[in-house]
């Protein structure tokens, strides 16, 4: 048998979540309003690129790899029954995501070849970590994750070079995002269903989420084509057919999943929610192919209602199951969560609407940050201290 070992060093690099999901909950509260300086022209940032390519960049890898390195640094050893990664390694991957972020502000000055090769180096070691843990424990059906997390990675260098060699990343950043909306797609079309299954099975339910099958693998493939479309030719009417039939396949999966039943609990009913977001956004990029709607709003359907929302609500619920919480959403957090989905809508509306002398950008803008306002400040405790005893147990999930 193998011995337990005793970890003895910081809280904050005891397992994999808590040093990146409080730096993603922490970068994403400063840099949104960072980003609104820079809009608004008051402040200048992001080196040699382009004030969007910076913004988008810094969402998709700064913050969004943050967090999938967090989730996979905590799922990957209960899948192989593993001891998770901890300590210097964790301390040291972190040391690489934060270079990463100041290379990229342009704050250190260096040239755009240099900023690459440093902020493409975190998802590569990520990737590399995880492929060695999952293969030391034999788990071969879940190497399947290195795939997107590997063309994440590889999406961070094509932007780099787009933007290198063409003074813009329009598709390097449409690929980002697809990556991530698709990691969504087969990790939250897990994990969705599986914890309100277990919810509903607790209270005696007799009508159970469907379990995954090949209408699953459909719905997948499908997404998968829809976000391939987008990325390579977002104006054509075949990506406005295929997203079409996404949205369609989508919107029939979450039903499958009895989201209404979970109406009681406010943190299972985040999920739902969040997921919803992806057929909106598949039908965003279906009316923006053919000009019914403006690229941006596919953009921030797909951004900050599917990405941002389902980060959130994952981070939610995984920080408080490994850190012995109860998994009660509680007002506040029910708040954060509320004024991410209503930075979606004001993001959507964008100039169309305004209060005073600001319009939905704007609202967005501040929405966005008091969202990460309360959730920092409620998680970002429980992620930075010992885990709580709890006398009643309750699963993560993750």
């Amino acid at each position: 048998m193998t011995p337990r070992i005793v970890y003895q060093g910081p809280v904050l690099f005891s397992y994999g979540f808590r040093p990146f999901f409080l730096s993603a909950t922490v970068f994403a509260l400063l840099v949104v309003p960072v980003w609104w300086l820079v809009w608004r022209g008051d402040v200048s940032v992001g080196g040699r690129f382009v004030p969007t390519d910076w913004h988008i960049h810094e969402m998709i890898f700064g913050y969004g790899a943050a967090v999938v390195a967090g989730f996979l640094f905590t799922a990957v050893p209960n899948w192989t029954g593993r001891f998770p990664t901890r300590g210097w390694p964790l301390a040291a991957l972190l040391a690489v995501w934060i270079a990463g972020r100041l290379a990229m502000s342009g704050v250190t000055g260096l040239g755009p070849i240099a900023v690459a090769l440093i902020d493409q180096f975190f998802l590569m070691a990520v990737a590399v970590m995880i492929a060695r843990e999952i293969i030391a424990g034999k788990n071969w059906r879940n190497l399947k994750v290195l795939v997107p997390v590997s063309f994440l990675w590889l999406a961070n260098i094509l932007f780099h070079a787009e933007a290198l060699s063409q003074g813009s990343a329009d598709y390097g950043r449409r690929l980002g995002i697809a990556i991530l909306i698709f990691l969504i797609l087969l990790i939250g079309g897990r994990i969705v269903p599986s914890f309100t299954r277990n919810w509903l099975v607790q209270r005696g339910a007799m009508h159970l989420p469907a379990a995954f099958n090949r209408f699953d693998m459909v719905c997948l493939a499908g997404g998968a084509v829809a976000l391939v479309s987008w990325v390579a030719m977002p104006n054509n009417q075949a990506c406005a057919f295929v997203g079409g039939v996404a949205a369609i396949l989508h919107l029939v999966r979450l039903g499958r999943w009895r989201g209404v039943a979970t109406w009681r609990s406010p943190l299972l009913l985040m999920l739902h929610l969040a997921y919803l977001m992806v057929p909106l956004g598949f039908a965003a990029v279906a009316g923006a192919s053919v000009g019914l709607v403006g690229p941006a709003v596919a953009a921030h359907v797909l951004g900050l209602g599917v990405i941002g929302g389902m980060t959130v609500a994952v981070m939610m619920r995984a920080t408080m199951g490994h850190t012995g919480r109860d998994l009660v959403a509680g007002p506040a957090l029910t708040v954060a969560f509320v004024l991410l989905i209503a930075a979606t809508v004001a993001r959507v509306a964008g100039q169309g609407i305004s209060v005073g002398a600001y319009d939905g950008i704007d609202l967005s803008a501040a929405l966005w940050t008091g969202a990460f306002a309360i959730l920092t400040w409620r998680i970002g405790p429980w992620l930075a201290r010992p885990k709580s005893a709890r006398k009643v147990p309750s699963r993560a999930g993750v």
